[in-house]
Parts: structure tokens; C-alpha cells; sequence
């Protein structure tokens, strides 16, 4: 494997869905209003940030044993593909450029914004860095929440508006809901390993029959959010549904370990599709 391959792989493409959906929601909703020059740097900061949390928990975890003998994407540092210092630097490089982007917008709308950039940022190294990183104990999940759903795509918006609307934040929920949802795919395929080095996330907690449960729930919460938009269009969201309930009955069938690798990627492709649909309706809607 290349260096370059090596980099690519550590940064984890398949979850970078979670940070181009908000931005094309959000810009959709903005509508006459869009401004794609501020719509581009907000992809950045939410690229940026995805990729950071991917080398800073691949060196968070790399460094306390938690992810040694592990099955799905590549961790750098627990293989031995790169050092732990350099994965350092690779995760606050893509710090460094999240919060250079982010530092345009908030010169461009509102000095607030980096207040909001600064807590993006301290969440996503403490959910596996730090003392008492929050994603051992099970509130990764509303970290995604939050930092995904409702602060990607209330915050895109914003940036290109300078409003804020009940509008953005409900269809903030279907971008957060379905962020989650990759994160309980990969909690629920290191399930028992992460039970074994103390690591609890939700699923963990919540055990393995309920946690499959919540990830089936939380896409169909994307279907129903996206309804609450109250628009006809956005019935056009429903096209997907059967990608859905493929996805929620194979998780909940219990297939396990190397079964759950290609869920990762299909919630991903999930997420751009239904995105992509959301958007489209917005954009219809009066």
C-alpha cells in the first residue's frame, strides 16, 4: 500500500457523507439566498472536521491498546502503518485547516461562530482523547447529534443567511440521525471487542439486540423528520425507503463482524442519496 493510499484509507472516506449532507441540505433550504462561496467553506470546516476526528480517534485509541486486533477500516496506528506522533499531526493539520475556514466565515457573518467552532473542535479530540474521553462512555452519539446534524446544518445555513429558522433545525434532525447512525454501525461492529478493553459506547450499553434496534430507528427518525418539513416534496425522500428497511432488517437479522463492513459504506451512500432528495425537495418547496 502507498503512502498516499495508506493516508486516504486512515482518513476514513466512507464516513465523510456525514460532513457533505448538512452542507447540501442546508444550502438547498437557503435557496435564492445560497452562496456558494460560503456554502464551499462550510463543506471545508465540516470535512476538515470529519477527517480530524478520524486521525485524532485513530491516535486516541492507537495509543491506549483499545484498538488491536480490529476488523473494519484501518487504524493506522494500532497497525503499525504510521507512527502515533504523525497521526498526531495529520488530525491537527486537518484542525488547523477546519479552524482557518471557519475563522473566513465567522470574519464573513458573525464572530459568534467561533465560539461554535472551538467547542466542534474540543469535541471531536475528547471524544476518544483526553483523560475521560465521552466516547468511553457512551455519548458519542449526541456529540454526532449535535456537531453533524443540528450545528452543521443550522450553522451552513446561517453562514449563507445570517437567519435562524425552525426550518433549519428540523431538517438538521434527518443529517443527525443518520450521522449517528454511522457511528452505531461501527459501535455495534466492535461491539464485543470494545466490551473487552472497557471501552462502553451506546452500544455496548444498551447490548447488542437493543443497539441494532436504535440503529434501525434512528434512519427511519430521517424519513419521518424529513416529513415534518411539511412540504410535498419532501415525499420525494421516501424514494429511498426501501434502502432503508434493507439496511435496518440486515442489522437487526444479527449478521456480525466482517457482515457489517459493507453496512458502513451502504449508510453512507444512504445518507448522500437521501440528502440529495431532501435537498431537491427544499429547493421545490415554496
Amino acid at each position: 500500500m502507498s503512502s498516499a493510499n495508506i493516508w486516504i484509507k486512515g482518513a476514513r472516506p466512507r464516513t465523510l457523507p456525514a460532513a457533505i449532507a448538512p452542507v447540501l441540505v442546508a444550502t438547498a433550504l437557503a435557496k435564492s439566498d445560497a452562496n456558494i462561496g460560503r456554502a464551499l467553506l462550510a463543506l471545508l470546516v465540516s470535512l476538515a472536521l470529519q477527517i480530524a476526528v478520524n486521525y485524532s480517534n485513530d491516535y486516541s485509541d492507537g495509543v491506549r491498546g483499545t484498538d488491536a486486533d480490529r476488523i473494519g477500516p484501518v487504524r493506522l496506528v494500532a497497525s503499525g502503518l504510521a507512527t502515533a506522533s504523525a497521526v498526531k499531526r495529520a488530525a491537527l493539520y486537518a484542525f488547523t485547516v477546519a479552524g482557518l475556514a471557519g475563522l473566513v466565515l465567522a470574519w464573513l457573518s458573525s464572530w459568534w461562530l467561533l465560539a461554535i467552532g472551538a467547542a466542534a473542535i474540543a469535541a471531536a479530540w475528547t471524544y476518544t482523547g483526553g483523560k475521560n474521553p465521552y466516547g468511553y462512555l457512551g455519548l458519542g452519539e449526541i456529540s454526532v447529534f449535535v456537531f453533524f446534524g443540528v450545528v452543521a446544518t443550522m450553522g451552513s445555513y446561517y453562514v449563507q443567511t445570517e437567519l435562524v429558522t425552525m426550518k433549519s433545525f428540523i431538517v438538521s434532525i434527518p443529517m443527525g440521525a443518520l450521522a449517528c447512525a454511522l457511528l452505531a454501525i461501527n459501535n455495534i461492529r466492535d461491539l464485543k471487542k470494545d466490551a473487552v478493553v472497557g471501552k462502553r459506547t451506546l452500544a455496548v450499553r444498551l447490548g447488542e439486540k437493543m443497539s441494532r434496534r436504535a440503529f434501525f430507528a434512528l434512519l427511519l427518525c430521517a424519513h419521518i423528520a424529513a416529513l415534518l418539513t411539511f412540504s410535498p416534496w419532501a415525499l420525494i425522500t421516501l424514494i429511498v425507503l426501501p434502502i432503508t428497511l434493507k439496511l435496518g432488517k440486515s442489522v437487526t437479522s444479527g449478521i456480525e463482524a466482517s457482515e457489517l463492513i459493507p453496512v458502513l459504506a451502504k449508510t453512507g451512500q444512504l445518507q448522500l442519496l437521501f440528502s440529495a432528495l431532501l435537498a431537491t425537495s427544499l429547493w421545490l418547496s415554496r
